[in-house]
């Protein structure tokens, strides 16, 4: 919470005699959640003098010149309303990093606001002092992109108040107003040292083994020098008077207290170049005090900038902000990110399909978490929850992948119609449709096919642009010997030439269904209640719809061919599609039949669109090129009976292959059901995080799981749960994960090791096995912890099935009998 003052201040202004005014801002409440205060903040002071007493003449002396004035004088920074700034150079384009820094600083008064507070404010002050490099157009983008962010400011470039102008290129005057000020006070000096006396000073300091820095040679000239220097007309650069054996210490919100030697560190430094433009430093410092900015918070690489910005407000007066360097954004190499690691430009992660709400979750958590596993943050959910105090001074490693999770889970919790608006904005920035058929009806139908197909696996929404461009394209190769890898596998069993040929047959009586033309979108639509479906096993459409119709179809393929599962249904897919695997075939195929109706929005100069009819060529001329033994199935090979004097493998829990088989849920080619793999005394198991679930396109009985196992990459896995637990209750679950298992492929499906669960003996009830308390992902365990989800022995479950509460490791042999002769199952 906020922490309300304990004392009331008044400060009086003199009148101003120049056209600067600013407001003065009643003290409220303390900025900062939860931030203990240390007074030595702002101190500047002599290792002669008592820090806090020179703190307390700073922050109440009168001002020297009435034509400036400083908002903060006379007042306790700690409970003033925050005023926070986002100060971007627009010099490129705005970086995650920068990013970042606005976020923060927008969430302090964004939280201010929430918790009942006014007077907070955030502000953006373009910093264009670098004539050279910035540019108009930059700052325009960096302003587009945090609007884009959301991140919405108070005051900023075309805001007219009195604590503007917002860019420093329009603020000469006040810089030169101060720099006359300290000039006049005696904290500054001009100084005429021609660019060669400096380097040859330089030179001979490095040579001396001396850190370089300006000797001082105007600080104290003779003033009859000065008067000489000055009627000549030489140009002069304006220093700043460093106090001799001066020290520099705040207290750093994010890194503690920090001190620096002020006067052997910098020595003198310019405050106005010899053309009389201002430097980085001196501007900021005259902007945090004209402006009253209570907060700064920015990155780590500023930090030394404190020092030199620390002086001038010192000498001004006014009292320092409160500072906060957070920690820079490093790239997987941990070195700091930058474009050779990718993208990391706000705008370009816009284009690539990524959401504003996901950018400003997975930023925040660059450097800041709520204390607890959490995750995914609504925008509320972040303002409610953020403060300083938790943030954390190391290095934030950016994660692409993580940053896909995140986007994926917000991308979820959209309706799919918020979600086709943005889909619909790819397929055009991707030139998959026309810029003159924005806002048709096909444009419309389109995007929401698009998104219905993709949405329960896209990570952005340019993967269902992506998606959708390979689903109207058609890549079976036009003859047998261009085919490479497992599509050329598939058509070499044998199976594939003959489901095709009855395919093309039925095609060429017109027997085979195809999109319904008055209702296109059939496939997408739930009959009774008329809404969009995402979910890939899910059809629309009533009994006679195009989904039924092809379902029925394949049925009757089956009988006539007496084929099922993948000897069926990939071959099917193949010759329609082009691909053995994706998603549900009649939702590709009217994707492809809106994409191919008369005056489709679809942009064919662009877009490779390969209607049914054109397929069905194709495939015929293919199938001309398939040889002649691959035109059959292949015979099952016989399986070796064992030899006398073999162990029993009904004795020894094997099967014929001599490896552990443990029959599942509801077993056969889909069910998953069968472990094969090392002896149970050998397994490697570890705790595994699911963070992606969806139900295999093929299967009834399968879930298809990204399951992170502490591996450089997720590991895709195969579960046949489906009918067991609910997508809702997998995804996110921490679960227990057999590892060194070969890969399998369940219905299609590459399946990578397997998730323990536990069933009864009639395998009606099947439930996970506990992962042991604390233990972190990744983490090997064995067989200790594993009991029923809900704790101790399951209603159902045999009693030698369950494991003890207390979570201790049992004897090794016990997974074998808890996973073979006593009911656990390997789902």
């Amino acid at each position: 919470m906020y922490l309300p003052t304990s004392r009331s201040f008044k400060t009086i202004f003199t009148p101003l005699t120049s056209p600067i005014t600013f407001r003065n801002i009643k003290p409220t409440i303390n900025p900062i959640k939860n931030t203990s205060i240390n007074p030595s903040n702002n101190a500047f002071y002599n290792p002669s003098i008592n820090p806090s007493r020179l703190l307390s003449v700073a922050a109440t002396a009168p001002q020297s010149h009435p034509s400036l004035t400083f908002p903060n004088v006379g007042k306790d920074i700690t409970t003033l309303p925050p005023r926070v700034r986002f100060a971007p150079s627009p010099t490129g384009s705005l970086h995650v990093g920068g990013a970042r820094t606005a976020l923060y600083n927008w969430l302090i008064a964004e939280g201010h606001r929430m918790d009942g507070g006014k007077g907070a404010s955030f502000v953006v002050r373009v910093e264009d002092t670098d004539v050279e490099r910035s540019t108009k157009e930059s700052e325009i983008s960096v302003l587009s992109d945090l609007k884009w962010l959301g991140l919405n400011y108070d005051e900023g470039p075309d805001s007219t108040t009195s604590f503007g102008p917002y860019r420093q290129s329009e603020r000469s005057d006040l810089y030169k107003s101060v720099a006359d000020m300290l000039l006049r006070d005696g904290n500054a000096y001009k100084c005429w040292c021609t660019k060669e006396e400096l380097e040859a000073e330089k030179e001979a300091q490095i040579a001396a083994g001396i850190s370089p820095r300006y000797g001082g040679k105007w600080r104290d000239a003779d003033p009859a020098e000065v008067s000489k220097m000055e009627e000549s007309g030489a140009p002069y650069t304006v220093r700043f008077k460093v106090p001799p054996g001066s020290r520099v210490v705040i207290d750093d919100m994010v890194r503690g207290t920090i001190s620096w030697d002020a006067d052997s560190t910098v020595g003198d430094f310019i405050l106005l170049r010899s053309t009389g433009v201002p430097v980085y430093n001196f501007c900021v410092a005259v902007d945090d005090a004209l402006m009253g900015i209570t907060t700064v918070v920015r990155a780590e690489e500023h930090l030394t900038n404190t020092l030199r910005q620390g002086l001038v407000l010192d000498a001004l007066k006014a009292p320092r902000p409160r500072y906060a360097h957070c920690s820079l954004i490093l790239g997987e190499d941990n070195q700091k990110l930058s474009k050779r690691h990718g993208a990391t430009s706000c705008g370009q992660f816009k284009d690539d399909g990524y959401l504003p709400d996901a950018m400003v979750n997975y930023l925040a958590l660059l450097g800041w978490n709520d204390g607890t596993d959490k995750e995914v943050f609504t925008r509320e959910e972040l303002v409610e929850g953020f403060n300083m105090e938790r943030v954390n001074p190391s290095g934030a490693v950016f994660d692409m992948d993580k940053l896909n999770w995140v986007n994926s889970q917000h991308l979820k919790s959209m309706s799919v119609d918020d979600v086709a608006v943005l889909v619909k904005d790819q397929l055009l920035m991707e030139g998959i449709t026309r810029e003159d058929a924005k806002g048709t009806d096909s444009e419309e139908r389109i995007a929401t096919a698009a998104t219905c197909l993709a949405k329960q696996m896209m990570a952005t929404t340019k993967d269902a642009a992506h998606n959708a461009r390979d689903v109207l394209e058609y890549k079976l190769p036009n003859t047998f010997d261009e085919l490479e890898g497992e599509k050329r596998d598939l058509v070499s069993a044998g199976n594939f030439y003959m489901v095709a040929s009855s395919i093309l047959s039925a095609y060429d009586k017109g027997a085979m269904p195809r999109p319904n033309e008055a209702n296109l979108m059939e496939a997408f639509v739930e009959q009774t209640d008329n809404k969009l479906i995402t979910e890939d096993n899910d059809t629309g459409g009533g009994a006679y719809a195009y989904p039924q119709a092809w379902k029925a179809f394949m049925k009757q393929l089956a009988q006539e061919l007496g084929l099922k599962g993948k000897n069926l249904f990939h071959p099917a897919r193949l010759a329609i599609t082009g691909e053995f695997s994706g998603q549900d075939v009649t939702k590709q195929m009217t994707l492809v039949a809106l994409a191919s109706e008369f005056g489709s929005a679809i942009d064919l100069q662009k877009t490779n669109v390969v209607p049914l009819e054109v397929r069905m060529e194709l495939l015929r001329g293919f199938l001309e090129t398939v040889p002649e033994e691959f035109r059959v199935p292949k015979k099952k090979e016989e399986k070796e009976e064992p030899k006398a004097g073999d162990v029993s493998t009904e004795a020894s829990g094997k099967g014929k292959s001599g490896k552990n088989e443990v029959e599942g849920g509801k077993g056969g080619d889909d069910g998953g059901a069968k472990y094969e793999g090392p002896p149970f005394s050998a397994l490697d198991i570890r705790v595994g995080l699911v963070k992606k679930v969806w139900k295999h396109e093929e299967s009834e009985k399968l879930f298809c799981e990204e399951v992170d196992v502490g591996e450089d990459e997720p590991r895709m896995i195969a579960s046949g749960l489906q009918g067991f637990v609910n997508e809702e209750d997998f995804e996110g679950r921490k679960v227990l994960v057999v590892c060194n298992l070969k890969e399998r492929k369940l219905a299609g499906f590459p399946s990578h090791g397997m998730v323990l669960c536990a069933s009864n003996e009639e395998h009606d009830v099947v439930k996970f096995v506990d992962v042991p308390v604390g233990a972190e992902v990744g983490e090997r365990v064995f067989g200790g912890g594993m009991e029923g989800e809900q704790g101790g022995k399951e209603e159902g479950l045999r009693e030698d099935c369950t494991v003890p509460q207390d979570g201790q490791v049992r004897d090794r042999t016990v997974l074998r009998e808890a996973c073979h002769d006593k009911g656990w199952t390997g789902n």
